[in-house]
Protein backbone atom coordinates (compact mmCIF):
# COMPACT_ATOMS: atom_id res chain seq x y z
CA UNK A 1 0.00 0.00 0.00
CA UNK A 2 1.32 3.22 -1.28
CA UNK A 3 0.51 6.87 -1.22
CA UNK A 4 -0.99 6.77 -5.01
CA UNK A 5 -2.96 3.41 -3.97
CA UNK A 6 -5.23 6.01 -1.66
CA UNK A 7 -6.20 7.92 -4.04
CA UNK A 8 -7.21 5.29 -6.04
CA UNK A 9 -9.13 3.85 -3.07
CA UNK A 10 -10.76 7.54 -3.04
CA UNK A 11 -11.82 7.51 -6.85
CA UNK A 12 -13.13 3.85 -6.52
CA UNK A 13 -14.91 5.21 -3.33
CA UNK A 14 -16.54 7.95 -4.88
CA UNK A 15 -18.22 5.84 -7.76
CA UNK A 16 -19.52 3.29 -5.48
CA UNK A 17 -21.51 6.04 -3.51
CA UNK A 18 -22.76 7.81 -6.46
CA UNK A 19 -23.62 4.51 -7.93
CA UNK A 20 -25.60 3.81 -4.98
CA UNK A 21 -26.71 7.36 -4.82
CA UNK A 22 -26.23 9.83 -7.22
CA UNK A 23 -26.81 12.79 -4.95
CA UNK A 24 -24.89 11.17 -2.00
CA UNK A 25 -22.37 14.26 -1.40
CA UNK A 26 -24.92 17.46 -1.83
CA UNK A 27 -26.30 15.38 1.12
CA UNK A 28 -23.39 15.02 2.87
CA UNK A 29 -22.34 18.49 2.08
CA UNK A 30 -25.89 19.92 3.49
CA UNK A 31 -24.19 19.79 7.14
CA UNK A 32 -24.31 16.71 10.06
CA UNK A 33 -26.70 16.28 12.84
CA UNK A 34 -25.71 12.85 14.44
CA UNK A 35 -27.22 11.60 17.61
CA UNK A 36 -23.57 9.91 18.71
CA UNK A 37 -20.68 11.23 20.13
CA UNK A 38 -17.94 8.05 19.87
CA UNK A 39 -15.03 8.37 22.17
CA UNK A 40 -12.60 5.87 20.78
CA UNK A 41 -8.91 4.18 20.47
CA UNK A 42 -6.63 5.63 17.82
CA UNK A 43 -5.79 1.90 17.32
CA UNK A 44 -5.91 1.36 13.62
CA UNK A 45 -7.80 -1.55 13.57
CA UNK A 46 -11.08 -0.34 15.05
CA UNK A 47 -13.20 1.65 12.97
CA UNK A 48 -16.13 3.87 14.90
CA UNK A 49 -18.51 3.78 11.83
CA UNK A 50 -17.85 0.16 10.55
CA UNK A 51 -18.06 -1.86 13.76
CA UNK A 52 -21.34 0.78 15.26
CA UNK A 53 -23.08 -0.18 11.53
CA UNK A 54 -23.56 3.71 10.72
CA UNK A 55 -22.87 6.15 7.74
CA UNK A 56 -20.93 9.54 7.58
CA UNK A 57 -22.75 12.12 9.34
CA UNK A 58 -24.56 10.05 12.02
CA UNK A 59 -21.61 9.77 14.56
CA UNK A 60 -19.18 12.39 15.94
CA UNK A 61 -15.88 10.53 16.69
CA UNK A 62 -12.94 11.71 19.15
CA UNK A 63 -10.27 9.26 19.16
CA UNK A 64 -6.77 9.09 21.21
CA UNK A 65 -4.98 6.37 23.16
CA UNK A 66 -6.73 3.94 25.22
CA UNK A 67 -9.81 6.19 24.44
CA UNK A 68 -9.12 8.25 27.29
CA UNK A 69 -11.26 11.64 28.48
CA UNK A 70 -8.48 13.67 31.11
CA UNK A 71 -10.74 16.47 33.02
CA UNK A 72 -7.48 18.15 31.96
CA UNK A 73 -7.50 17.52 28.33
CA UNK A 74 -8.62 20.77 26.21
CA UNK A 75 -9.24 18.18 22.95
CA UNK A 76 -11.10 16.06 24.71
CA UNK A 77 -13.17 19.15 26.66
CA UNK A 78 -13.78 20.61 23.68
CA UNK A 79 -14.86 18.03 21.42
CA UNK A 80 -17.32 16.93 24.01
CA UNK A 81 -18.35 20.84 24.22
CA UNK A 82 -19.13 20.96 20.59
CA UNK A 83 -20.83 17.73 20.57
CA UNK A 84 -23.46 17.96 23.07
CA UNK A 85 -23.91 22.11 22.96
CA UNK A 86 -23.61 22.55 18.97
CA UNK A 87 -24.33 19.23 17.45
CA UNK A 88 -26.91 18.07 20.02
CA UNK A 89 -25.97 14.14 20.23
CA UNK A 90 -27.82 12.07 22.85
CA UNK A 91 -25.86 9.58 23.34
CA UNK A 92 -22.24 9.15 24.55
CA UNK A 93 -20.39 6.22 24.10
CA UNK A 94 -16.74 5.18 25.24
CA UNK A 95 -15.70 2.28 23.46
CA UNK A 96 -12.53 0.38 24.49
CA UNK A 97 -11.17 -2.12 23.13
CA UNK A 98 -9.46 -5.70 24.32
CA UNK A 99 -5.81 -5.72 23.26
CA UNK A 100 -5.39 -1.83 23.82
CA UNK A 101 -1.67 -1.21 23.97
CA UNK A 102 -2.23 1.62 25.21
CA UNK A 103 -3.80 0.28 28.71
CA UNK A 104 -0.93 -2.52 28.42
CA UNK A 105 1.93 -0.48 28.11
CA UNK A 106 0.34 1.41 31.36
CA UNK A 107 0.79 -1.94 33.23
CA UNK A 108 4.45 -2.09 32.73
CA UNK A 109 6.66 -0.35 34.88
CA UNK A 110 8.89 1.63 32.27
CA UNK A 111 9.61 5.03 31.31
CA UNK A 112 7.95 5.63 27.92
CA UNK A 113 8.90 9.16 28.03
CA UNK A 114 6.27 11.84 26.41
CA UNK A 115 3.76 9.13 26.63
CA UNK A 116 4.24 8.77 30.78
CA UNK A 117 1.91 11.80 31.65
CA UNK A 118 -0.96 10.36 29.68
CA UNK A 119 -0.44 6.93 30.40
CA UNK A 120 -0.58 8.14 33.96
CA UNK A 121 -4.10 8.76 33.83
CA UNK A 122 -4.59 4.39 33.20
CA UNK A 123 -2.42 3.72 35.99
CA UNK A 124 -5.02 6.11 38.00
CA UNK A 125 -7.29 4.05 37.16
CA UNK A 126 -5.43 0.84 38.30
CA UNK A 127 -4.87 2.94 41.50
CA UNK A 128 -8.68 3.28 42.19
CA UNK A 129 -9.46 -0.19 41.38
CA UNK A 130 -6.48 -2.20 42.89
CA UNK A 131 -8.09 -4.01 45.19
CA UNK A 132 -10.15 -5.90 42.72
CA UNK A 133 -7.80 -6.02 39.63
CA UNK A 134 -4.92 -7.50 42.22
CA UNK A 135 -7.13 -10.47 43.25
CA UNK A 136 -7.06 -11.58 39.46
CA UNK A 137 -4.44 -13.69 39.07
CA UNK A 138 -4.59 -14.42 35.36
CA UNK A 139 -2.82 -11.86 33.90
CA UNK A 140 -4.50 -11.80 30.53
CA UNK A 141 -7.50 -11.93 32.44
CA UNK A 142 -6.45 -8.51 34.56
CA UNK A 143 -5.68 -6.73 31.59
CA UNK A 144 -8.86 -7.06 29.94
CA UNK A 145 -10.73 -6.14 33.22
CA UNK A 146 -8.59 -3.16 33.46
CA UNK A 147 -9.62 -2.46 29.56
CA UNK A 148 -12.86 -2.20 31.25
CA UNK A 149 -12.77 -0.36 34.10
CA UNK A 150 -10.62 1.98 31.97
CA UNK A 151 -13.96 2.94 29.73
CA UNK A 152 -16.00 3.04 33.18
CA UNK A 153 -13.48 5.78 34.42
CA UNK A 154 -14.03 7.56 31.47
CA UNK A 155 -17.34 7.67 31.37
CA UNK A 156 -17.39 9.25 34.74
CA UNK A 157 -14.93 11.80 33.74
CA UNK A 158 -17.83 12.41 30.92
CA UNK A 159 -20.38 12.66 33.44
CA UNK A 160 -18.46 15.31 35.75
CA UNK A 161 -19.23 17.84 32.87
CA UNK A 162 -21.28 20.88 32.95
CA UNK A 163 -22.19 20.28 29.50
CA UNK A 164 -23.39 16.47 30.01
CA UNK A 165 -25.14 17.34 33.09
CA UNK A 166 -27.31 19.93 31.78
CA UNK A 167 -28.26 17.86 28.55
CA UNK A 168 -29.46 15.25 30.82
CA UNK A 169 -31.43 17.36 32.83
CA UNK A 170 -32.89 19.03 29.29
CA UNK A 171 -33.12 16.29 27.49
CA UNK A 172 -32.06 12.89 29.21
CA UNK A 173 -28.92 12.36 27.54
CA UNK A 174 -27.49 9.29 28.27
CA UNK A 175 -23.41 8.07 28.30
CA UNK A 176 -22.80 4.75 27.82
CA UNK A 177 -19.44 2.09 28.00
CA UNK A 178 -18.76 -0.12 25.72
CA UNK A 179 -16.02 -2.88 24.57
CA UNK A 180 -15.47 -4.10 21.23
CA UNK A 181 -13.82 -7.37 21.22
CA UNK A 182 -11.07 -7.53 18.54
CA UNK A 183 -10.83 -11.16 18.60
CA UNK A 184 -14.56 -11.66 17.64
CA UNK A 185 -15.88 -8.34 16.28
CA UNK A 186 -18.30 -8.34 18.93
CA UNK A 187 -19.44 -4.96 20.62
CA UNK A 188 -20.14 -5.46 24.06
CA UNK A 189 -22.46 -2.98 26.43
CA UNK A 190 -20.78 -2.96 29.67
CA UNK A 191 -24.07 -1.90 30.98
CA UNK A 192 -22.60 1.42 33.27
CA UNK A 193 -25.74 2.92 35.03
CA UNK A 194 -25.41 6.01 34.50
CA UNK A 195 -28.60 7.46 36.45
CA UNK A 196 -26.64 6.11 39.60
CA UNK A 197 -23.11 7.35 39.19
CA UNK A 198 -24.50 10.42 38.09
CA UNK A 199 -26.86 10.22 41.61
CA UNK A 200 -23.71 8.99 43.19
CA UNK A 201 -21.46 11.74 42.24
CA UNK A 202 -23.67 14.71 42.76
CA UNK A 203 -22.75 15.07 46.18
CA UNK A 204 -19.12 16.68 44.90
CA UNK A 205 -19.27 16.91 41.13
CA UNK A 206 -22.96 18.53 40.58
CA UNK A 207 -22.30 21.57 38.56
CA UNK A 208 -26.34 22.37 36.99
CA UNK A 209 -28.82 22.91 39.29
Amino acid sequence: MDVKQIFKNNHSWIAKQLQSDENYFEKLAEGQSPEFLYVGCSDSRVSAEELMGLQPGQVFVHRNIANMVPNTDLNSMSVINYAVVHLKVNHIVVCGHYGCGGVLAAMQQSDLGILNPWLRNIRDVYRIHRKELNSITNEGERYKRLVELNVQEQCINIIKTAEVQKANSERNLKVYGWIFDIHTGTLIDLKIDFDEILKDIKAIYKIVT
